[in-house]
C-alpha cells in the first residue's frame, strides 16, 4: 500500500503566502524566507523512507508540478514528490481551484486507492470527516510552531509507524 503525505507549501513550509512576480515566486514579507521550514519537514520524514509526497499546493496548479518540485531546496524532499493532487483528475482544470482542499485530496485518494495518507496544510476546508488525517498549520506560523511539529511527529508515527518497526528490525 502506498504511503502518501499531501503537502501544501504556503503557510506550511514558510510563513504567510508567496506571490508571483514575473517568472519568480517571492515571499509576501521581506523578513520571511521561502521554504524556511523545509529542514523541519526533512527531519520529520527521515524515519519514513517509503512515504511519498503529493503536492496539494496551489503552486503546482499555477506554476506546474516540475517548477514547484524544483523550487524546493531540499533534494530529500524533492525526490519524494511523485505527483500533485490534480494530476489525472477528470475535472476541468479551471474548476480545480474552487474545490475545497480536502475535496481535492479526497479526489486524488479515490483515484489512487489503496493508500494510507496524511495531509499537512493551513486550510481545513473539506476535511470535516478526515480531521484525524490533517496536520493543521496556522498560515502565519507554518511548521515554525513547536506544538504543530510535535503533533505532526505523532501523526506520522500513528499513520506510517510500521515503517519504523520494519527499519528497527532490519
Amino acid at each position: 500500500m502506498r504511503k502518501v503525505l499531501f503537502l501544501d507549501i504556503d503557510g506550511v513550509l514558510h510563513r504567510g503566502v508567496a506571490r508571483r512576480a514575473g517568472n519568480r515566486v517571492v515571499s509576501s514579507s521581506p523578513e520571511v524566507a521561502l521554504f524556511e521550514y523545509v529542514p523541519v519537514l526533512d527531519d520529520l520524514l527521515r524515519p519514513y523512507s517509503d512515504v511519498e509526497i503529493v503536492l496539494s499546493s496551489d503552486w503546482s496548479v499555477v506554476l506546474g508540478t516540475e517548477f514547484t518540485r524544483n523550487a524546493i531546496p531540499s533534494p530529500l524532499v524533492r525526490e519524494r514528490i511523485v505527483a500533485a493532487t490534480f494530476d489525472g483528475c477528470a475535472s476541468n482544470p479551471l474548476f480545480w481551484p474552487v474545490l475545497t482542499r480536502g475535496g481535492q485530496i479526497l479526489d486524488y485518494v479515490a483515484r489512487n486507492e489503496p493508500l494510507s495518507w496524511l495531509a499537512v496544510d493551513d486550510r481545513t476546508d473539506g476535511f470535516e470527516a478526515h480531521r484525524h488525517r490533517l496536520v493543521h498549520c496556522q498560515t502565519e506560523v507554518g511548521l515554525g510552531d513547536c506544538a504543530v511539529v510535535e503533533k505532526f511527529r505523532e501523526m506520522l508515527q500513528h499513520c506510517f509507524g510500521d515503517a519504523l518497526r520494519y527499519d528497527a528490525e532490519n
